[in-house]
């Protein structure tokens, strides 16, 4: 037996048993919608009771994708879809046709210079070198939209470097923006199962000023820091002006609704530097606490 080739397999795998349908004899029988391979019958994978089976498809379609590239981290980028580039910006700023439409572009274009900072903080990140296991760490991810999440994917571009978009489906007209690494660029049905996947591999995340989708995103993910069903990553909120404008965390520990150590969840910063550097001071002293701990064990 020890010369004998014994198969890894005897059953025909699913890509042949597919093909093989597909040259099947055209019957009554045959083309009966019944009759197809259940994998490849889009009418019974979109049925209504099918959603527990897409949910699992779409949890596990992007895990596979990330594995199979050796991507063990990610840095999230979230961020406004709608603050474009500053040249952009001043040109939205000349076209501006009335006073409430010009006050909205000056605010645009004072926010335009995080697309810079965006960009510069994801080349900062994506030069790392491959674990000893040859897995990567902090690779940027994004929504793979335009604007902040451009950026992000332009950035690891610039370095030569690979970067995620998980983008979505939507009612309007919706596409990866041209940075993102086409073999990491995956789309998504459910909101839910997009969001599960931001943060599941996420070592640090950077939110920039943006709306509703930007607040869904980053309060999610302080909530689970604040229950304790995650553990804390460095949370780095850019630009305090604009999120104490438009959020008054203080209010919210004066009503008693979170305590003052919620707070203590996130940072402000403003540039690529002073982010990079509260990342590696995070991580510094994770390591030091963990290494005193085990210590004293």
């Amino acid at each position: 037996m020890t010369d004998t080739r014994i198969p890894s397999r005897v059953f025909a795998n699913a890509s042949q048993d597919a093909e093989t349908a597909r040259e099947i004899v055209s019957t009554p029988q045959t083309q009966h919608p019944h009759y197809r391979l259940a994998f490849q019958d889009m009418d019974f994978l979109l049925r209504e009771d099918l959603r527990p089976v897409r949910f699992q498809l779409e949890l596990l379609k992007t895990e596979l994708v990330l594995e199979e590239a050796k991507i063990a981290s990610t840095f999230v980028f979230y961020g406004s879809a709608r603050i474009p580039e500053p040249a952009k910006a001043q040109a939205l700023l000349e076209l501006a046709s009335d006073e409430k439409s010009k006050k909205i572009a000056e605010r645009l274009v004072e926010k335009s210079k995080y697309y810079d900072v965006a960009r510069e903080l994801a080349a900062k990140v994506s030069v790392l070198p491959r674990d000893e296991r040859g897995w990567r760490q902090f690779v940027v991810c994004s929504g793979g939209g335009p604007s902040i999440m451009e950026a992000a994917n332009r950035g690891a571009t610039d370095v030569g470097a690979e970067s995620i978009g998980l983008n979505i489906v939507l009612p309007h007209e919706q596409a990866p923006n041209p940075y993102v690494t086409p073999s990491l660029s995956v789309q998504f049905h459910y909101f839910a199962l997009r969001k599960m996947h931001f943060l599941l591999h996420a070592r640090a995340l950077a939110a920039f000023p943006g709306g509703f989708g930007t607040f869904d995103e980053l309060f999610e993910l302080l909530t689970l820091i604040q229950t304790g069903k995650i553990q804390p990553i460095p949370v780095l909120l850019f630009g305090r002006q604009f999120w104490e404008r438009v959020v008054n965390f203080d209010a919210l520990v004066e009503e008693g609704v979170v305590s003052e150590k919620d707070l203590s969840i996130f940072r402000y910063v403003e540039t690529a530097d002073e982010a990079w550097a509260a990342v590696q001071s995070f991580y510094r002293e994770r390591a030091a606490a963990e290494a005193a701990e085990a210590a004293a064990a």
